[in-house]
């Protein structure tokens, strides 16, 4: 089977990946890059990883991660979609199997908050993984009076963490913001309707989802 390690080698996946962030940049969007995509990776594998679910599983998860966002590079509507053909093409190139395939192509075509749902595991490890990913390093707008909402709840954020509890009974994303930068409101307001897909998502793992903004329980 092709490996994780592999793809991230790949220079042909990385054109890929580095052009559309490229094309997202262009659109004002926040970094959607390697930053992004090796930690959507790896935090869908942890969740996994600490609920036990059995080692290959949680490869696919890693791989469903680094390329979710790939389908930026036909356009920012309905990305998950391209980008779940594009992975299919490049999978399916390397000799992945048809059984891998599907679940890596089902979980990517599922992770927009649009139109997906957590129909496996690693739909609904991804989904967490990606809308948990908040951080000032995804902002690349220097400028500070120019930003937008997306730019300063994501600059607002000065530390973020996804864990699962001793008990396998929750997963729990825990900001710290700067409500000086960015009320806890405006937060509320982009990011509703991903949080309401992340519990989705946990409940899908047989979990809760708690959301906990500067010590304090929010959803």
């Amino acid at each position: 089977m092709i490996t994780y390690e592999e793809l991230r080698r790949d220079e042909e996946i990385r054109t890929y990946i580095t052009r559309a962030d490229e094309s997202l940049c262009a659109l004002g969007y926040t970094e959607h890059s390697f930053a992004h995509v090796t930690r959507v990776a790896e935090t869908a594998a942890y969740l996994l990883e600490t609920l036990h679910v059995d080692a290959h599983t949680v490869e696919l998860a890693r791989i469903a991660g680094y390329l979710h966002d790939i389908g930026n590079l036909v356009n920012r509507t309905d990305h998950s979609l391209s980008g779940a053909i594009i992975a299919f093409r490049i999978l399916e190139h390397k000799g992945m199997s048809a059984a891998d395939i599907s679940t890596i192509v089902t979980a990517i075509g599922n992770h927009d908050e649009g139109t997906g749902v957590a129909v496996n595991a690693v739909a609904a490890a991804l989904i967490i993984a990606d809308k948990s990913d908040v951080r000032r390093t995804r902002v690349r707008n220097a400028d500070v009076a120019t930003f937008d909402i997306h730019d300063r709840v994501n600059y607002s954020v000065t530390s973020s963490s996804v864990t699962v509890n001793e008990d396998h009974t929750t997963v729990h994303l825990s900001l710290e913001i700067d409500t000086a930068i960015s009320p806890v409101m405006d937060y509320f307001e982009i990011f509703l309707s991903r949080m309401t897909m992340c519990r989705k998502a946990a409940e899908k793992l047989g979990l809760a989802f708690r959301l906990t903004i500067n010590g304090q329980r929010l959803f």
